[in-house]
């Protein structure tokens, strides 16, 4: 019997939060499809300003939107809060990349003619986003495409429909058209459909690199559809000579536990040099056991709340029992809750002595460390990947530094910052399997319309003055 509708539990009680029908794939495609011109046709001023009302809507909605976001996604509420911010503020930014990066031009041109670069909407715009983060990454395509003057269809992830819900309700209220932002629910055979569908132009997917390798396979043989590929890391913080060793600590924690480890920039490997290996890894250890796991509203507030669900808690379960079994040394164990819920504690694991470290993206809170003599086999280590999202060096020159960032390979490279939290202002994306460079942030502009060239006159004019017989 196939599946008819979603539910979304949350993470931290098992409780129901949401329920809602799978939608009809060709159903929103067509309602996009016939939105789409009129919005288009609204001249780019009038977009801009939807989009502000949009930030309104969310400002005015803050309180409520947070609130289901912690409790969908299992985050703490103060990082729920900063999702909401961060969604307004995108706004601004977007109108502001667009401008810059897609800004008409006038060239010169010959016979007293003009010649011009415009920008075009692709379309329908298939919008594909994750639950980690359920209103701050679809609205980083969602919102850029819109100014753009392309319709929408959302399918958000089967883990988090309640958020891109009340997000869509915005939209809505703000006066953007139900046709042009579609709310699509389903599950990957939905999301599958829909980035395949003749009728949709782009697809703008940011998940797994195993989601989005497939959906760039099935694509191959379509050029016409702009495919935008955000697909996460396994993305390595390296630690050199620094006398701060609690401010590298501090780093480190948080470039790795922020958020459950549940985001695509989160440090996934911990190089460190020899002599500094003691202090630093006793510092990060002392920090990480301090660390509270808890409920989105608990008081206390919590560093870290608990994992997706319990299919991803036995997942990491078992990732740590194979490193564990493997040659790896632990510092930190991986513990899991006695209530059946799937909060994990940090965990922290010495992969030094594995002959062969998994390249893969260990979505959650487990940092593997890995002890290095000197800086180029500190670089070799870093770039030891298939991926290539996110990279950071604690301590160091100047001079380490620009050796790190001229060679190490990822779309973020740090100094002395975590490899998390990159700027609204910046483009974000990476290298590898962690996607098709094409950057998202203020890049996002980019896929979300065409250049096009005009050499234009008012009348025509022209005459051929050689390869002519006589008249």
């Amino acid at each position: 019997m196939s599946q008819t509708e979603i539910i979304s539990y949350e993470p931290a009680t098992g409780a129901e939060l949401w329920r809602g029908k799978i939608g009809d794939v060709d159903d929103a495609v067509s309602q996009a499809k016939r939105s789409w011109p009129a919005w288009a046709a609204q001249p780019l001023a009038t977009r801009m300003e939807l989009l502000r009302r949009f930030a309104n809507e969310v400002r005015k909605d803050a309180e409520k939107l947070s609130t289901i976001i912690a409790r969908e996604t299992g985050k703490p509420n103060w990082e729920a809060q900063a999702e909401v911010e961060n969604v307004v503020a995108r706004v601004e930014i977007s109108i502001r990349a667009y401008a810059e990066r897609s800004a008409q031009r006038k060239l010169d041109s010959a016979l007293q003619g003009a010649s011009a670069v415009r920008h075009k909407p692709h379309g329908v715009m298939a919008v594909l986003s994750p639950f980690n983060f359920p209103a701050h990454l679809p609205t980083g395509h969602i919102i850029p495409a819109l100014i753009a003057g392309n319709a929408v269809v959302f399918k958000p992830s089967e883990k988090a429909p309640a958020t891109a819900e009340a997000l869509v309700q915005c939209f809505h209220r703000a006066g953007i058209p139900a046709g042009v932002v579609q709310l699509l629910i389903g599950g990957p055979d939905t999301g599958q459909a829909l980035a395949l569908h003749d009728g949709v132009n782009g697809v703008l997917f940011t998940g797994s690199a195993h989601t989005g390798i497939a959906i760039n396979r099935k694509l191959a043989a379509r050029p016409d559809k702009i495919v935008t590929l955000e697909m996460g890391g396994n993305n390595p913080i390296v630690a050199w000579d620094t006398p701060l060793v609690t401010d590298a600590a501090a780093l480190i924690v948080q470039s790795a536990f922020t958020s459950a480890g549940q985001r695509c920039t989160a440090a996934r490997r911990l190089i460190v040099k020899s002599s500094l290996y003691d202090a630093l890894i006793g510092a990060v250890k002392d920090l990480a056991d301090r660390i509270i796991v808890g409920a989105p509203f608990d008081d206390p507030a919590p560093f870290m709340g608990p994992v997706i669900d319990g299919a991803v808690a036995d997942g990491l379960t078992e990732s740590f029992l194979y490193l564990l079994s493997n040659g790896g040394r632990p510092i930190k164990h991986l513990v899991r809750s006695n209530d059946g819920k799937p909060f994990l504690s940090p965990a922290i694991i010495d992969v030094t002595g594995m002959k062969e470290r998994p390249d893969v993206e260990l979505f959650g809170p487990i940092l593997q460390v890995i002890r290095v003599d000197d800086f180029d086999q500190a670089i070799t280590e870093a770039n030891a990947t298939r991926f290539g999202l996110s990279a950071s060096l604690i301590g160091g020159s100047p001079n380490d530094y620009n050796r790190f960032w001229a060679n190490v390979r990822a779309g973020i490279v740090n100094w002395n910052r975590p490899t998390i939290g990159a700027p609204l202002a910046a483009p974000f994306g990476g290298i590898g399997i962690s996607g098709n460079h094409r950057a998202t942030g203020y890049y996002a502009a980019d896929y979300c319309a065409y250049p096009v060239s005009s050499a234009e006159m008012e009348q025509p004019r022209a005459l051929i003055g050689v390869g002519l017989k006589d008249s």
